[in-house]
């Protein structure tokens, strides 16, 4: 079951903790993504926060693009219309702005859950 998070808290979390909660947060987008999209052999938000790691980073950019389009798959399923999210997670991340785009994975996945539970967009 995917969880609506208050954008707020995680970023203020986020920040308050130095970057600990950052990945956790990571963690939960990956595995709330694949939730979302119907992901077939989805990759878990651990191992993805360790080849992140062991990639020095490197990972972590393609996984921006993935969930991105992961995400745009989903919102097309519902109906929600769909945009180049995984471009815009990628330039964003490149910019040293990831957690902008933590944000705005966060902000679609909880609108998707409202979609999902019948309410509006």
């Amino acid at each position: 079951m995917v969880q609506k998070r208050d954008l707020a808290i995680c970023i203020i979390l986020s920040i308050v903790t130095c970057g600990i909660y950052g990945l956790y947060w990571f963690i939960c987008l990956n595995n709330d993504s694949n939730t979302v999209s119907h992901e077939q052999n989805p990759t878990s938000g651990g191992m993805a926060l360790l080849l992140t790691i062991v990639t020095c980073g490197i990972y972590g950019l393609y996984w921006m693009y993935k969930t991105g389009n992961q995400l745009d798959s989903a919102s097309q399923q519902r109906g929600m219309g769909t945009s180049s999210r995984g471009v815009l997670y990628l330039v964003l991340s490149l910019f040293g702005l990831a957690i902008v785009s933590y944000a705005l994975m966060q902000d679609t996945i909880n609108k998707i859950v409202d979609v999902d539970n019948g309410g509006a967009m």
